[in-house]
């Protein structure tokens, strides 16, 4: 089995053409670009957690929601549900 330095991810939505693009970023080389940039903590609930469906589509709409954040006009192409799917929204 290959071995792999701790990596991140970068996600790039570009307009023209309309795509999101992933990158494979070493995480030692990445720690200094974004050291004091805006950060957003998704918290896993305990020791035991699990990545299942419900945490990668709670993932995919927190992650969509930020680049919504910074462009606007993709804002009204989200058709996501924006709480756990099997909790009511709140009130």
């Amino acid at each position: 089995m290959t071995k792999h330095p701790p990596y991140s991810m970068v996600l790039t939505y570009t307009d023209e053409p309309k795509q999101l693009i992933m990158q494979v970023v070493d995480s030692a080389k990445l720690a200094s670009l974004v050291s004091g940039l805006m950060e957003i903590s998704f918290f896993l609930d305990d020791e035991e957690f699990e990545f299942d469906d419900e945490l990668a589509r709670q993932l995919g709409v927190a992650v969509l929601n930020v680049i919504a954040s910074g462009r606007p006009g993709i804002k009204q192409n989200l058709k996501v549900t924006q709480h756990p799917i099997d909790e009511p929204p709140e009130a």
